[in-house]
Parts: C-alpha cells; structure tokens; sequence
C-alpha cells in the first residue's frame, strides 16, 4: 500500500452474508401474478402501471410531496395460502429517493411472514439504484399442510409489478380476512410511512397490524402532511375502523399546526360522528419549549372535542411512547429506529384493542 491510497474492499467477498442473489434458477417453480386470484392486495390498490394509495388528483390537489409520494407503496401487503416450501419474488419497481437515515431494505425490499412470524427479506444486492431483481429465499418453509404468507411492500419507492413463485404443483388459495376487516387508517409524517424502520414490516402500523389481526391504511407522507382539507375529505371516504392523526412533524409551523389541527378533525368528525380517532402528538424522547407548544395544540383539540360531548376520541401523548430507551430509540434525533417503532405500537396497541373491543 503506498501512501494514503487504500485497496476498494467488496465486502460480499469478505463476508458471504452480505451478498444476495439477485438471479434465480426458475426450474420447479410455478409464478403467479400477485393482481389475479387468489391474491388478496391490501393497503395499496393498482393504477395504471403501479401501485398507489390515493388517487393522483387528490394527492397533488394537496401539495406536490404527496404527489410524489401517493405510490410509494407503505402499508401495502399481499395475503395469501400455500403450502409451498419454497418462496421466490420477481420484482419490477421505481427507484430509490436518496436519503442519508433511511435503511436501504426498507426502500427496496419485501419482507415475508409465515403465520405471522417472520420469514425472510428479498435483497435487491449492491447495485444502486436496483429497479428490477429476482430472490429465491435460502430457508424452507417448515410445517406440513398450508400457511398464511403475508408480503410487506416497501416503505418507499414505487412498485410497478411482482410476481410469486412457489413450488410446482402446490396449493395457492386466498387469505382468510382478518379479525378487523375494515382498516384502521394512520395519516401522518415520515414517521407514519415508517421512514426509519430497518425494513417493511417494523413500521409500527404494520406491527399493529400483525398485533391486532387488523386490516390498516397507511397514509404517512414524508415532510408533506400539513393537514390540508382535500386530504380530510379523502379520509371521509374511506371505509375505516379507527382514523389515527399523526401529522405534528409535517407542521411547517407551531401557527399553521395551530390553524389546520382542529379544522382537519372537525371535518373528519362532521362526517362521521361515530368514527373512533386517536390524536398522537409528536413522538419524542425530550420536548423542548417548540414541541410542548405542539403538543398543547393537539391536547387543547382533544379537550375541545370532549368539553363538546364527543366520547369517542381519545390523546396519546409522544413524549410517553419510549419510556427506558429514550434516545436510543431514534436513528437521527428525529425518526424513530426499530426500538422506537416497536415502542410506539406497543403504546398504541391496548388501546386500539379497547376501541375495538378485542
């Protein structure tokens, strides 16, 4: 080695476990496309040439990140039976926004759970940006007869088309329907999309939904929920168990959270009296004198909504969600990591299992 000049290590080559096979070997597989029967598509819904989760004209009728953001595919999952050993995934997707906090298999990968239980994750390989690749699990499915498979889309980027492949000749039939069939909708910040999770599933919607056996809507927009009142309106159409509101982050301002906050509730509420929603304020380790400012607005909304009879609406408060772990449950000081999102399900799971009454 001659001065400052270091060899370009590949760390595949040093550590096995730190390569994947993007190419598979087809032989014994069957492939099915996930858009056909018996596939049950959740969270997400076909568009044209991909997956979205609102329609494009109320996404940039509320501002132009949501339009970038309305096809990242958070929240989306396929549900399915089989009694397949064997797991493969042939991929087709967008390419990936740069970010510096942001786990790369959480923006380009799959994770599969078998029953509920996790399985494995596609990896796209080292190549940047990977827009198409293929993955064949290394482990067996263990366990005689057939088994509930659930795939996680990723938290960010865009999904144009998967592909399953299972063994020739086994079963494939449609997913039973959850516990709680009608979903419960999250509408929030780059904390709701599950910005920082390591991969899909560690969102803390999706932990719920695994939690609860319940059916979610992941409407987590990065840097772009600032409570616009068309967003409101899409909500009111959605079909829904309970509606979380946890845009607090995406506020430019402690004055534009103090003006949209109690609007945006009011017009969910107007339009269904009845709907449980929870207020979430921001999540936190510490507040400092601008987050507790938030947080008194989305507490004073709460207040509001009961002092008028409302019983149906419940607070819960960010700066409780990480109790012990406190900053260790943030990657950057600001996105919760994988403690911190299992921490924010684990606060939210009693009491979405009282609302609905589980």
């Amino acid at each position: 080695m001659k001065g400052n000049k270091f060899p370009k290590l590949d760390l595949s080559v040093i550590d096995k476990n730190m390569s994947a096979t993007t190419t598979i070997v087809r032989a014994g597989l069957d492939f099915y496309d996930v858009d056909k029967e018996p596939f049950r598509i959740y969270g997400v819904y076909r568009d044209g040439d991909k997956y979205v989760r609102l329609p494009e004209e109320v996404a940039y009728s509320a501002n132009d990140g949501i339009g970038s953001l309305h096809a990242n595919t958070a929240g989306g999952r396929i549900r399915f039976a089989t009694n397949s050993r064997r797991f493969a995934l042939l991929i087709r997707r967008g390419a990936n926004m740069p970010s510096d906090n942001g786990a790369y298999l959480n923006r380009a990968s799959f994770d599969i759970y078998v029953d509920g239980v996790y399985f494995c994750t596609s990896r796209p390989g080292i190549s940047y940006p990977v827009t198409e690749y293929e993955f064949l699990s290394d482990e067996i499915i263990e366990g005689e007869g057939e088994h509930l498979i659930t795939v996680y889309f990723p938290n960010y980027g865009e999904v144009y088309s998967l592909i399953i492949g299972l063994d020739e000749g086994s079963t494939l039939r449609s997913a039973p329907d959850y516990t709680v069939e009608k979903p419960i909708v999250y509408y929030g910040s780059s904390i709701t999309q599950g910005g920082c999770a390591s991969r899909p599933a560690l969102s803390y919607t999706n932990r719920l939904e695994r939690l609860l056996d319940a059916d979610c809507v992941n409407l987590g927009f990065s840097g772009s929920a600032h409570g616009e009142k068309v967003i409101a309106e899409h909500i009111c159409t959605l079909n829904k168990s309970v509606f979380v509101m946890d845009y607090d982050f995406n506020a430019r301002s402690i004055e534009e959270l103090d003006e949209t906050h109690e609007p945006f509730f009011r017009a969910v509420r107007e339009k269904e009296p009845d709907l449980p929603i929870i207020m979430l304020s921001m999540p936190r380790d510490r507040l400092r004198d601008r987050h507790a400012r938030r947080r008194e607005i989305i507490l004073r909304t709460y207040e509001n909504a009961k002092a008028a009879g409302d019983k149906n609406v419940y607070f819960v408060d960010g700066a409780a969600l990480f109790g012990e772990f406190g900053g260790e449950a943030f990657c950057d000081g600001v996105h919760p990591n994988d403690i911190g999102m299992y921490c924010m399900a684990e606060a939210l799971f009693p009491l979405l299992k009282r609302i609905l009454g589980r």
